[in-house]
């Protein structure tokens, strides 16, 4: 789930060392011989702390001949703070934005779904699609691992197409899918969508 893989990061930057490392990665790749220099540590006690950077894919090595260089995973730190921020801004405006979003949705609601709760059409644009793929997957449960099977049985309650919607749930990190198997997201991990960033 993508929940265990924020807590592992912020597990592994529970340290002084590993935050002073990333800090001097940051600048520059460097080897262990020259970080246990900077810090006043032994090269295996550098090495302990690297090798636990590189279990969250913070940081990644090159050897350069005989030498071993490690360098940041830029991007892997860039998107862990970009989650953070989402929880930060989840509550300003809150209120105000949630009631225009409430009134969108129920537009985009009674335009695609029949009463019975089945969808007329996937629709096209971006939006409201994601509308409809958040209105689906409320109906299941955080923590719950699906078969594909199970997944596709409930997906065929909404719309015969459940290949697409199931895609569109991963794409869209509504869910996450491993070895066969789906679990919801949290809503904080669905903030990668255009719906809650207005």
């Amino acid at each position: 789930m993508q929940l265990d893989k924020q807590v592992a990061f912020h597990k592994t930057m529970g340290d002084p060392t590993r935050i002073k490392i990333v800090h001097l990665l940051s600048v520059g790749s460097l080897h262990v011989g020259a970080i246990a220099g900077k810090l006043g540590l032994t090269a295996p006690t550098i090495s302990h702390h690297l090798n636990k950077l590189k279990e969250c894919n913070l940081v990644y090595s090159r050897r350069e001949k005989n030498t071993i260089y490690y360098f940041l995973n830029k991007k892997v730190l860039a998107h862990h703070s970009s989650v953070l921020e989402r929880f930060t801004n989840q509550g300003e405006g809150k209120s105000e934005m949630s009631e225009k979003i409430m009134k969108e949705k129920q537009k985009v609601m009674n335009n695609f779904m029949e009463k019975n709760g089945r969808l007329k059409s996937i629709p096209a644009q971006q939006k409201k699609k994601l509308f409809l793929l958040e209105h689906m997957v409320d109906g299941l449960e955080v923590g719950t691992k699906y078969s594909e099977k199970e997944i596709n049985e409930y997906i065929k309650q909404f719309h015969d197409d459940f290949a697409t919607l199931r895609r569109e749930f991963i794409i869209h990190q509504f869910m996450f899918r491993m070895n066969g198997i789906y679990e919801v997201n949290p809503r904080e991990m669905w903030g990668s969508t255009p719906l809650y960033k207005q």
